[in-house]
Formats: C-alpha cells, sequence, structure tokens
C-alpha cells in the first residue's frame, strides 16, 4: 500500500512539475539557477566563517593538495601541473619577501602579459597578503605612472618585454621610492633590479599562512583599472568576496573540473582573470594560456588541446565568422562559451556556423554590484531576472532623460521605475551583500558613480551607466551605454581622455570626442570634431604621431572631423547627439573629414573608404 502511494505521489508531483512547465517555459530552467545560486550562497557563508577566510588562493591551494599533478597550465607547448605552480609562486614569494619589505596588505603592481610568470606572481602576492594591481599592459607615460601610483603601490613587476616602457617612467617611479623589478636575468639599466635569478634562487617550501591571517572578505584581493572621465584610468576595488562571485560563473555554466578552459583575454581584465583564471581554479580545471587572441589559430588550438570551454567578447565571436569557412568548421569538442557583448545576428550566425555550443552570454562590470546571466540562452539577451538574484542585490531600471543625461524624478525628487519592456537606467542598491567599494584614492569619482534618495531619502543606488530593457519574461536586453565612455573592441574609451591627447596637438584649440557605430562592428568606434586655430590647417602627421605615441590602438579616434566651431548647451557640455547621428559617412558631412589609415596615417576621408568599410572589405 505505502509502495503505491509513494508511485502516486511521484506521478502527482510530475505531473504538477509538467504543468508548471507548460504555464511557465523557463520554471526547469529558473529552478537550476535557484539550486545552484543556494548551493553558492552556503558556500560563500562557510568562506565567512573560516579564520583567515578562505581565499580562492585557498581553494588553490586545495585543488594542489587533491590533485598535484593534475595539468593546471598549458602554454606554448609546455605543461605546468598544480603542484608545479604552487611550488613556483612559493619561490616568487620567498624572493619578494628577501629582497623587498612586501607583508600583509600592501600592493605590488603586476605589469605582466599573458604567460604563466604572471600566475605565479599573483599567486606568490596572495601567499604574502598582498594586493595585485594589475595595471593594462598597453598603457604607456603618464597613465602609467598614474596607474601604479594610484593605488599606492611600493613594487613594480614587469615583463622583460615590457622594459622599455618602465624605462620611460623610470625617474617618477623612483622619485616615489617605488622597487621595480624585471622578470629577466639581467638588467643594465640603474633603478631596475632582475627577479628572474631571485626567484630561482629561492626555496619552494610553502609560506606560513599567518602571512595572511587578517584577510577578510572586503579585503582588497585586486586593483583592476577601468576608464573614466578624469582622463585617467581608475583602479577599481576588487574584493575577496567578489572574487568569488565572478568565479562562480563557470559553476552556472555548467563547466566541471573534466573540462579545458582556453584563455586567450587580458589576465589584467575581469573577464580574463575572474571569469576564466580564478574561475577555473574554483572548478580545478586545465587552462590552456595565449598570449593574445587569433582567429586563424583559433579552432586548430581548440582541436589541438581538445578545448570544451571558451570565453568571449562580441568582437571575438565577430572575427570568428568573418574568418574563412572551413569543412572541419565543426569538428572541435567546444561546448560551452562564456562571455559578454554579442550580437544578435553574430550569435545566431556562431551558432549555425560552428555547432550546438552552449553560449553563456553575461552581463556586469568590475566595479558593478549588479550582474545578470543569460542561464537559459536566449539568443540576444545578456541574462534573466532571477528572484533570488533580485534578493540578495536589488536593482531596478529607471527612467533617465538622455538629452539632460541624468535620472527622471517626479515631483516628490524620487526616480520613476520603467515598466517591462521599456529602456530604463540600471541601477543596484548597495548594500551589505551588494556593497559598491568604489575607486582607489578616487572619492569625486566613487561619488559620481552613486545616486542617491533614488526611491527613499537617503536610500544609495551604484549608477551603472547602462540603459537596459526587460522584457516581459524577465529577460534583460542591453539597450545602450550612457555618459563620457564608449566602448570599442572590448575597451572602455574615456573621451576625456582623449580629447586631452588630441588638445596636445599644437593645431587643436577645441575637440569633442565620441564613438560612432560602424556596420558589422559591437560597440562604437573613436571619433573626434576638432576646431583648429586660427589660421592653423590640420596637421595630420602630428596628430598621428601624438595619438600613436600615448594613446592605446583601441582609444585612437579613427575619424576627425574639422568644425568651425563645436556646439555646446546652455551650460557649456558639448553636445554630442547630432555629431554620432552623421556619423562619418562623407556624404553627409561637407567639413574636411580624415581617416586614420593604420599605415599612412591621418588621409582624407573618401567615399570610397567609407564604402568599403560599410561593406566589409576594410576592417577596423
Amino acid at each position: 500500500m505505502s509502495v503505491n502511494l509513494l508511485y502516486t505521489f511521484l506521478a502527482g508531483l510530475l505531473g504538477l512539475i509538467l504543468l508548471i512547465s507548460k504555464k511557465y517555459p523557463y520554471f526547469l530552467h529558473d529552478l537550476r539557477y535557484a539550486i545552484s545560486a543556494i548551493g553558492i550562497g552556503i558556500r560563500l557563508d562557510k568562506f565567512q566563517k573560516k579564520t583567515p577566510y578562505y581565499t580562492v588562493l585557498e581553494r588553490f591551494l586545495e585543488q594542489a593538495k587533491n590533485q598535484p599533478q593534475k595539468t593546471f597550465l598549458i602554454f606554448e607547448g609546455r605543461s605546468f601541473s598544480y603542484s608545479f605552480a604552487d611550488n613556483e609562486s612559493n619561490k616568487v614569494a620567498r624572493a619578494l619577501q628577501t629582497h623587498t619589505d612586501l607583508k600583509e596588505g600592501d600592493t605590488a603592481a603586476v605589469f605582466v602579459g599573458n604567460e604563466p610568470d604572471f600566475v605565479w606572481l599573483w599567486l606568490a602576492l596572495a601567499k604574502l597578503g598582498c594586493t595585485a594591481a594589475l595595471l593594462n599592459t598597453n598603457i604607456r607615460s603618464k597613465s602609467l605612472l598614474h596607474c601604479f601610483s594610484c593605488c599606492d603601490a611600493k613594487v613594480l613587476v614587469a615583463g622583460a618585454d615590457l622594459q622599455g616602457a618602465v624605462e620611460e617612467v623610470l625617474p617618477g617611479l623612483k622619485d616615489g621610492g617605488a622597487r621595480v623589478f624585471v622578470l629577466g636575468q639581467e638588467s643594465c639599466v640603474d633603478g631596475i633590479e632582475t627577479l628572474s635569478d631571485k626567484i630561482q634562487e629561492a626555496s619552494d617550501q610553502p609560506l606560513s599562512v599567518q602571512l595572511r591571517a587578517n584577510v577578510k572578505g572586503s579585503s582588497p584581493a585586486l586593483y583592476i583599472y577601468t576608464s573614466g572621465t578624469t582622463g585617467l584610468p581608475k583602479a577599481a576595488v576588487v574584493s575577496q568576496m567578489k572574487l568569488w562571485y565572478a568565479s562562480f560563473v563557470q559553476g552556472f555554466a555548467g563547466v566541471t573540473s573534466d573540462d579545458i578552459i582556453y584563455l586567450y583575454l587580458p589576465l589584467y581584465h575581469t573577464a580574463g582573470f575572474l571569469m576564466g583564471l580564478t574561475g577555473a581554479i574554483d572548478r580545478g580545471l586545465t587552462i590552456v594560456l595565449k598570449r593574445k587572441f587569433s582567429a586563424s589559430q583559433f579552432w586548430d588550438d581548440c582541436r589541438k588541446y581538445n578545448i570544451t570551454v571558451i570565453q568571449y567578447i562580441g568582437e571575438i565571436m565577430r572575427y570568428l565568422c568573418n574568418s574563412p569557412k572551413k569543412d572541419n568548421d565543426k569538428n572541435h569538442k567546444v561546448r560551452v562559451a562564456m562571455g559578454n557583448g554579442i550580437r544578435l545576428d553574430t550569435w545566431e550566425e556562431f551558432l549555425q556556423r560552428f555547432g550546438d555550443i552552449r553560449i553563456c552570454e553575461c552581463y556586469g562590470s568590475t566595479e558593478g554590484n549588479v550582474a545578470f546571466m543569460n542561464y537559459i540562452g536566449k539568443v540576444g539577451a545578456i541574462g534573466k531576472e532571477h528572484f533570488l538574484t533580485k534578493m540578495a542585490c536589488p536593482y531596478s531600471l529607471i527612467r533617465y532623460d538622455t538629452e539632460k543625461e541624468e535620472p527622471v524624478r517626479d515631483s516628490e525628487g524620487f526616480c520613476i521605475e520603467v515598466p517591462r519592456g521599456e529602456t530604463g537606467l540600471l541601477v543596484g542598491k548597495i548594500g551589505g551583500k551588494a556593497p559598491f567599494e568604489g575607486y582607489v584614492k578616487n572619492q569625486q569619482q566613487t561619488e559620481k558613480k552613486i545616486l542617491k534618495d533614488v526611491f527613499v531619502k537617503g536610500d544609495r543606488y551604484y549608477n551603472t551607466g547602462d540603459l537596459l530593457m526587460m522584457d516581459q519574461h524577465g529577460f534583460v536586453y542591453f539597450q545602450d551605454r550612457i555618459g563620457d565612455t564608449f566602448r570599442w573592441k572590448g575597451e572602455n574609451v574615456a573621451t576625456t581622455e582623449v580629447a586631452d591627447h588630441l588638445l596636445t596637438v599644437d593645431c587643436a584649440l577645441r575637440a569633442s570626442v565620441y564613438g560612432v557605430k560602424v556596420p558589422g562592428h559591437e560597440g562604437r568606434i573613436g571619433m573626434a570634431a576638432l576646431k583648429l586655430r586660427d589660421n592653423m590647417d590640420f596637421d595630420c602627421k602630428a596628430t598621428h604621431q601624438h595619438v600613436k605615441s600615448f594613446l592605446p590602438s583601441y582609444a585612437r579616434p579613427r575619424f576627425i572631423r574639422i568644425q568651425t566651431s563645436l556646439d555646446v548647451t546652455g551650460t557649456y557640455k558639448q553636445t554630442k547627439g547630432k555629431l554620432v547621428e552623421e556619423g562619418f559617412d562623407p556624404a553627409i558631412i561637407k567639413e574636411p573629414l580624415f581617416f586614420l589609415d593604420d599605415s599612412k596615417g591621418y588621409i582624407p576621408m573618401t567615399q570610397d573608404i567609407y564604402n568599403s568599410i560599410a561593406e566589409g572589405k576594410l576592417r577596423l
């Protein structure tokens, strides 16, 4: 009788689930997500109770103990086990301990490209209880010096290939009392010490946990730099707890310890470091590390190393789709792709061409306190609302006036939440489980990202600067980005920084920098409108030389438009709406217009060049 009752109960439960699923088609997906989220919440609670806090480093040490001989990294034909990585990072830590005065709570800057030394160095700093400032390897001159000094770093470690960039700012580094090391065997430059020889001489014995005994969940684990409106990068604080949050993306995406991930995104960025490296450590999988992305080598590498998980930004997927078609396009083992910024048309084309790959599109930012994940795989959506996520990290989409560049407020002075189907500015409530740590030594820019009195007096919300739309099923879609930053090649470009550089060219009197859309490309490419000094012509050569010397490639204006005057508002803010709308079409723009040719510099923009870009013949 009891068996019959059990069968009856199970049949009824199954029927109920099927009934719910019919009415709510995403119920089972939401249920699986909820189970995963609850599991993660339990893990985080356990981490918090441990002393010291259970960090990603502790998870690495656990993996190295449990699977010492498993391959951790594969790089340019060489394989490194978890045990080797542990021992090598011990040697790096002891070398730094012996030759510097680094101690728990100090900061060291890592100026190294995608190579194993980057990983050993970060692990070493974590073992010493130090914070790693991850410097973008494209920055130079003033920006490099600023990024080092703004986080009070005591030590700079640079890759051998970046010594020239360090030498440019060495006087400034020495003035600040910094110790500067290069990953090489010898250096003939006064003020730059070698580190590789010191690492070889160091012991690989484990370091005492007491060196990091005071690390907490709120302690800074990393400083990752983001572009801002101040003209210089800002150091966003990534706490130990936030490091975990981003690392869990792989778990939501279904990644297991049997997977092999292909990591070619820069390790100094959130996507490469948090979603890629630390996520892989948590799952205990193997990483195939690449110096940089190569469309021509991508699938060959995936086949060679039996890659099962890849990361992307929208541009990556488009590059792959634009590569020449081959008969073996679907001959690979890739089953999961994680990332952000993939366009609807690229998404569909990618799946059709390369096979049944689960694409997990995500949304978030380095410093932000709100994130989404498209755990269902809805093509075109950046995520889906889930009640557990909103409970833990409350957020809203509020009405935004794009002309006045500010949220719309009602008669009582509070913001207005938009209904589903309408575009709104995403804001995340700042609280204990969703903090906004802000930017190091930059209170002004930190405060600029905070909206106050949003729905009630005294509340505080993080302003993402992104306009999103949520449909009736809770799927979230990216619409646009506001403010003085646009995104190109997966990088944020600060218009003020670019404008400041253009104004140092002798012929430029005023500059307005903005991003314009390019057919077939994600994001917006840089364009500038210039007002020239009286009786001066546009100096193509000097302008090209300056932007080439002081700006990374993704931030250099591809198009420059010469105007007799630049429009401003009544409060003297530059108006860019019409400029953005007109784009770079010489059929519309009758003023002098120039195009940045990679080999020739700035040359007059022609209709033929425009047509080549529009038709996809000329890649930008």
